[in-house]
């Protein structure tokens, strides 16, 4: 899931990753992490400047006199002064380095261990930070795009492994909750369609309301999770990630309402902004399977559209992950993946 989320399969040094094997999540991320360091040592670490102060003999930059009085420095004939160093103590590399110090202190291998000390190596003018204060909204340019693979899998170290005790001490949790392993989930299967589908038309896109008069203040976004489309057949599926794929009042098991309500909504929406021209707009709630008893696995037509709820076994080897999702293209295109 996280090879093709980070689209990591399409970047030269990764493809190894595909059969390597893992004793757990974190051994993985500590595994793109580090082969994601190592081509980044190749190009080179990202440098910025950063402001500095300090006292020189050699004027530079901008001379701070009442700092300079007050440290009496011309005793030593030097002056405090403050200017820009072009340097590697950036931002990403400090989250970098304090995401593989954590992942020192985690569960895997002694191996995966001495490879990340030895690339720590070319990071000792890189200062740790204090990952609960990083802010991960990161602007990304031509010149740090390289990083963004990167931070994203240092986000889910930091999220995963980190938690704090009352004594200061670091402990290891659970790796994702359900909410991050929901936005994985969503992730996983927009760019395992988008990677092994190029004949159909992938994207996260929104639908818009079709409203009679035009007016739409306060409407929520219709944001789909994955949209996918041949010509003029479309399939909007709505992942899900829950500990219960159904809900359940007066010990009878159904699906989740506001689930099928949001579904529903997407796809009539979807159907009337096609209107004029032949066309097919079906909806899936395709929800990760859990270890209960009763599954979902129903197709109804509703107002002459077809609303399936499914489940994806994430439990079994991945060629038999990949054959479930490959059916469901199947069953609403007629592509077949050899």
């Amino acid at each position: 899931m996280l090879a093709y989320a980070f689209q990591i399969l399409n970047e030269q040094g990764y493809k190894d990753l595909a059969t390597e094997p893992f004793e757990n999540t974190a051994e993985l991320l500590a595994a793109i992490l580090e082969k994601g360091v190592t081509l980044q040592l190749k190009r080179g670490l990202n440098r910025e400047y950063l402001p500095k102060t300090e006292a020189l003999s050699s004027l530079r930059g901008r001379i701070d006199i009442p700092e300079s009085i007050k440290q009496q420095t011309m005793r030593r004939k030097q002056m405090v002064c403050t200017y820009d160093d072009f340097s590697v103590n950036s931002m990403l590399n400090r989250i970098i380095k304090s995401t593989v110090l954590l992942l020192l202190r985690s569960d895997i291998s002694s191996q995966r261990k001495k490879q990340l000390r030895k690339l720590m190596v070319w990071f000792g003018e890189v200062d740790p930070i204090n990952l609960y204060t990083v802010n991960w909204n990161v602007q990304y340019n031509r010149n740090n795009q390289t990083y963004r693979m990167m931070i994203s899998v240092c986000y889910l170290v930091v999220k995963g492994l980190l938690q704090t005790n009352a004594d200061g001490s670091t402990c290891l949790m659970d790796f994702l909750d359900e909410q991050r392993m929901s936005r994985l989930y969503e992730k996983f299967l927009l760019e395992y369609y988008r990677t092994e589908f190029t004949e159909l038309e992938v994207n996260a896109s929104q639908v818009a309301w079709q409203l009679d008069n035009g007016f739409n203040e306060m409407l929520p976004t219709m944001q789909t999770d994955v949209t996918l489309q041949r010509d003029s057949t479309v399939l909007i599926l709505d992942a899900k990630y829950y500990a219960h794929t159904t809900q359940i009042r007066f010990d009878t098991h159904t699906i989740h309402s506001h689930n099928l309500y949001q579904i529903f909504t997407y796809v009539k929406n979807k159907e009337y902004e096609m209107r004029g021209k032949p066309h097919t707009v079906s909806g899936m709630l395709l929800y990760a399977k859990t270890d209960e008893q009763i599954q979902p696995d129903h197709t109804y037509q509703m107002s002459g559209n077809q609303i399936s709820v499914k489940t994806l076994d994430l439990n079994c080897p991945f060629d038999e992950i990949k054959d479930q999702l490959n059916i469901i293209v199947q069953e609403h295109f007629g592509v077949s993946k050899h």
